[in-house]
């Protein structure tokens, strides 16, 4: 194992108790007391709508900071300038607990500071590894996936606690400090690293290969008429911005840009080998690939992030000891992930390969999405039972926890290791930050979910069901989950993996 590895894992220790310290607080927090000026029925849903918008952010930015990584500055550089942003940002939030500009201010900055380096931490340590030693980088992206949640278990049981217990000065000051650690034990490995260059400017990038395949006339252009339509569906989008809100307002644009113009240029994608080489054309085609099973995978996201808001809302209407705070279910969350990656690497992925059959990574994902489906059919069960007035144990929630936290582990522990190796050499980090964006598109589905249930006439078609408002959205988005699953299914079977770990 590279000597250097134990430096990025302690960063990214550090850097998770931050980042799920503040964020596993942040429902709560609104609610009780940044949105006392809102009527409290509204509460809630304003919570939602705010938690949802910053992780948007938080997955949105690794755009940004990929594009940096690959072109510019590099990895590393990257990391540590947008770690710096990151703790100003912490700090911020500590500074204005009671102040909603500089609060959001705050959450502005780390989300850009996190979303920045979110796509980098996990290809610099892959940068580390070459064909000689890749078989180890599997098990390090699982040690970086189980101390992940590491952070995540302490953060969620003790920073609850400190914010009804002590202040949100405290609650919020603690992750900012865990912020500046992290920043610095990344800093402490600077002289071991394997440094990757930046790409210098490529006439045969993606971008490139796309706009040649696009642009370039023959005996039919549809491709480049659908590229179009995604141009102008992403016009209306940002139109719709009065509507929508901006951060839905863009999100749906890129959204438009991207599907339409990567069919678009997948159709007529043999005509840029015309100035294009024949390894740059099929790094395009292996990239759009790619994009459909990271858009097919953006239904489990809706429902993953749900736990931090909707979940956290549930909980408040169940019965639980006193001292027991609703956001400290979600400690349930990384601790079931510490015991079910080793359990499965260990006993259920060989006991399947005894019986013969491979799990592979691209079948893991596809289960994962089922799993989470599966999760909230319980959840919506439980929420008719708390609906008819039956009272409900939060312990009950331990089954939905736990089908999603199955669900998590198939999905997302696996992709980080996945959407590495299939990425072109010179477009990691633009891949890991396609695959953020994933997150970022699943938590734009709730939002819209969210905004058109308070329509009349589908608030209408809702009271038809009898079911309320919750429940409704729980089975939605249940339904929404399983569909993609067997959607997902019949096109991993089509999917070709690679192999493009570094030779050297």
């Amino acid at each position: 194992m590279p000597r250097q590895i134990p430096f990025i894992i302690a960063n990214e220790a550090c850097e998770r108790f931050s980042f799920y310290g503040m964020r596993n607080i942040l429902t709560p927090f609104l609610v009780s007391s940044l949105l006392l000026y809102a009527p409290e029925a509204e509460r809630a849903g304003i919570a939602k709508e705010v938690f949802h918008t910053f992780v948007i952010g938080v997955y949105f930015f690794p755009i940004l900071g990929g594009y940096i990584a690959d072109r510019i500055l590099g990895k590393y550089r990257t990391i540590m300038y947008f770690s710096l942003l990151y703790c100003i940002g912490q700090g911020l939030l500590a500074l204005f607990v009671d102040n909603r500009i500089g609060f959001y201010t705050g959450l502005f900055l780390i989300a850009l500071g996190s979303g920045g380096i979110k796509p980098l931490v996990a290809s610099f340590m892959g940068d580390q590894f070459d064909q000689s030693n890749k078989n180890l980088a599997r098990i390090a992206f699982d040690a970086f996936y189980w101390i992940i949640n590491f952070g995540s278990l302490f953060a969620s049981l003790l920073m609850p606690i400190a914010l009804k217990s002590h202040s949100p000065e405290l609650a919020f000051g603690i992750p900012g400090i865990l912020m500046f650690i992290a920043t610095v034990f990344f800093w402490m490995g600077r002289k071991r690293y394997v440094h990757v260059a930046p790409a210098p400017a490529d006439p045969h990038s993606f971008l490139n290969v796309a706009r040649t395949a696009l642009f370039t006339p023959g005996a039919s252009n549809l491709g480049t008429y659908i590229a179009y339509v995604g141009f102008a569906l992403a016009i209306a989008a940002l139109a719709l911005t009065p509507v929508l809100h901006f951060v839905p307002a863009v999100c749906l644009a890129i959204v438009a840009v991207i599907a339409f113009g990567g069919y678009g240029t997948s159709l007529q994608l043999d005509r840029a080998r015309t100035k294009h080489p024949d390894e740059a054309v099929e790094g395009v085609r292996a990239v759009l690939r790619l994009l459909i099973v990271f858009a097919l995978i953006t239904p489990f996201w809706s429902l993953f992030d749900q736990k931090a808001s909707t979940w956290v809302l549930q909980a408040d209407l169940m019965v639980k000891p006193e001292w027991f705070q609703s956001a400290q279910m979600q400690a349930l969350n990384p601790a079931l992930v510490m015991i079910l990656i080793p359990l499965n690497n260990l006993l259920l992925y060989p006991l399947l390969r005894k019986f013969g059959f491979e799990l592979t990574a691209i079948r893991k994902m596809g289960f994962g999405i089922a799993f989470s489906g599966l999760a909230w059919i319980v959840a919506g069960l439980i929420q008719l039972e708390i609906d008819g007035g039956t009272p409900m144990s939060v312990t009950w929630q331990v089954l939905p926890y736990a089908l999603l936290t199955f669900a998590e582990v198939l999905v997302s522990a696996t992709g980080l290791e996945f959407a590495y190796s299939q990425a072109p050499s010179s477009m990691k980090g633009v891949i890991m930050a396609f695959w953020y964006l994933s997150v970022t598109i699943g938590n734009l589905w709730v939002l819209l979910a969210n905004a058109s249930v308070k329509n009349p006439t589908v608030l209408g078609h809702v009271k038809d069901t009898g079911l309320s408002e919750a429940a409704f959205l729980m089975f939605f988005f249940a339904g929404f989950a399983l569909v993609a699953a067997a959607i997902f299914g019949l096109y991993a079977k089509r999917y070709k993996s690679v192999d493009n770990y570094r030779a050297v």
